[in-house]
């Protein structure tokens, strides 16, 4: 397992490759926590375009949390600071708005951490977002990170990551914008060499029209 930086304590995702060094169908929740006709869409806006995505329920922490933060535009001015062809595209640090690159991923001092919401029907497929983390000698609770989190670009998944991370939520729209995204330039710490900046906002709609407009089954 390799770390995101062997230069610093960091949140990251394992990369569970032989060598090298950095970090669909939609999930449909269970019938017991269908209790809303309404959900609530995700638009994550970059330079390359719109993503869209949704959050499970089955993982109320994390959900609630994303959302506290998209709505109150944490997120706003934070970049996709570390990216990888074929596995996934990682953002959400708040460091990454300031003027200093090396401390982006690194997370901020005495972060709080949501407990881990591992559930073995939610996979990291293609489009899935799970939270970013520290590593197990660290963390062996496998708590997430409160802000970092990533998307999952690799067509086939990522199911060396299952059981692993907290997989909370699924792209409904602009996964051709996270491919964009992976394809950037980057440095030799996957971090793209011009800031790939996001903003967010939050929108509630009918799970009939989120179904329509997306295709996506719940």
């Amino acid at each position: 397992m390799i770390h995101l930086k062997s230069w610093g304590a960091c949140w990251l995702v394992l990369l569970l490759l032989s060598a090298g060094c950095a970090s669909t169908r939609s999930v449909a929740p269970t019938a017991s926590t269908k209790t809303s006709k309404k959900d609530q869409v995700v638009t994550i806006s970059t330079p390359q375009g719109d993503i869209r995505l949704i959050l499970f329920d089955q993982t109320p922490r994390h959900k609630a949390n994303f959302l506290k933060l998209a709505k109150k535009g944490f997120y706003n001015g934070t970049t996709f600071h570390r990216v990888i062809p074929d596995f996934m595209i990682q953002g959400g640090d708040p460091n990454s708005k300031d003027d200093n690159p090396n401390n982006d991923g690194a997370g901020q001092r005495n972060e709080k951490m949501i407990p881990a919401e591992i559930r073995p029907e939610l996979h990291h497929r293609y489009g899935a977002v799970a939270a970013a983390r520290t590593g197990d000698a660290v963390n062996p609770r496998r708590a997430s990170s409160a802000s970092q989190f990533y998307i999952v670009e690799n067509r086939q998944g990522v199911p060396r990551l299952d059981g692993a991370y907290t997989v909370f939520g699924q792209v409904i729209s602009g996964m051709d914008v996270v491919e964009k995204i992976a394809a950037v330039p980057k440095d030799i710490r996957d971090r793209p060499i011009t800031d790939v900046k996001m903003k967010m906002k939050v929108d509630k709609l009918s799970k009939q029209k989120i179904a329509e407009q997306y295709n996506y089954q719940y």
